[in-house]
C-alpha cells in the first residue's frame, strides 16, 4: 500500500501571540507565517523542520482564530475539546502528528477495515504570498483524535508542498516516537523514520539554536 512520511507536527496554543513567544524562548527562533483555515476557524505560523531523516517536515503552531465566524463543524486536532483549552492556556503543547500519504483513500480503507475510523475526507486550501496550497485530510466530524492521539492524521497534497518555499529556520527534528499504534496499524502506514514505544503518544527531539530540545504529548 505504500510508506506514509512525517509532513508536520502540531502544537495547539490559546492564541497566535502565545504560539510565537513560547517558541522563541523554547525553540529560539520565531516562527514563519502562516495563514487562516476558514473552514476550520483556525489560523497558525509555520517553519521548516526538515532534516536527512524527515524530509519535507515542517512546524505548526495552531490556535483559535478570534476573528473568524464559528465554524459549520467542530475542529480539527480535537482544539474544542474544553479540557486541551484549559491545558494550553498556560503554555502551548504539543498535540498531534499529520503524515503525509500518497494513497490517502487505500490508507483510510486499510484504517476503516482495522476497526479505526479516521473520518472522512476534507479539501481544504489556503492562500500563501508563493500562491494557493491545496491538500485533502483526513478529520472526524467530532474532531476528535484516535488512539489517544497516536494515530496520526492523514493529509495528500495536491500539487506544491509547504517547505517547497520555507527557507531553514536553525530548528530540525532529530528523532520522533510514537506510542500505542497497534501492529496492523503500524504495518499499514509504514511510517517512515518513526520509533515506536508504550508511551507517551508522541515525543519529538529537535535540535534548535538553543540544544536539542524534547516535546512529548501528556
Amino acid at each position: 500500500m505504500g510508506s506514509t512520511e512525517v509532513d508536520h507536527l502540531v502544537v495547539a496554543a490559546a492564541s497566535l501571540e502565545q504560539g510565537v513567544a513560547w517558541c522563541e524562548a523554547v525553540l529560539g527562533i520565531t516562527p514563519g507565517p502562516g495563514g487562516k483555515h476558514l473552514l476550520m476557524g483556525t489560523h497558525n505560523r509555520v517553519f521548516s523542520i526538515a532534516s536527512a531523516a524527515f524530509p519535507g517536515t515542517y512546524f505548526e503552531i495552531i490556535a483559535i482564530d478570534p476573528e473568524a465566524s464559528p465554524p459549520p463543524r467542530r475542529r480539527w486536532f480535537g482544539l474544542d475539546d474544553a479540557g486541551l483549552q484549559r491545558r494550553i492556556a498556560d503554555a502551548p503543547r504539543l498535540v498531534h502528528m499529520v503524515a503525509r500519504s500518497r494513497m490517502l483513500d487505500m490508507h483510510r480503507k486499510g484504517l476503516d477495515d482495522a476497526g479505526i475510523d479516521p473520518g472522512p475526507p476534507l479539501t481544504m486550501s489556503r492562500d500563501t504570498p508563493q500562491g494557493p496550497l491545496a491538500w485533502q485530510i483526513l478529520v472526524r466530524d467530532d474532531g476528535v483524535l484516535q488512539l489517544g492521539g497516536a494515530l496520526p492524521t492523514l493529509i495528500q497534497w495536491d500539487g506544491t508542498h509547504p517547505t517547497e518555499h520555507m527557507p531553514a529556520s536553525g530548528v530540525a527534528l532529530r528523532g520522533l516516537q510514537l506510542g500505542g499504534l497497534p501492529p496492523e496499524v503500524r504495518r499499514l502506514l509504514a511510517l517512515q523514520g518513526v520509533a515506536h514505544a508504550p508511551a507517551p503518544a508522541l515525543r519529538a527531539v529537535l535540535s534548535t539554536p538553543l540544544g536539542d530540545v524534547t516535546l512529548e504529548t501528556a
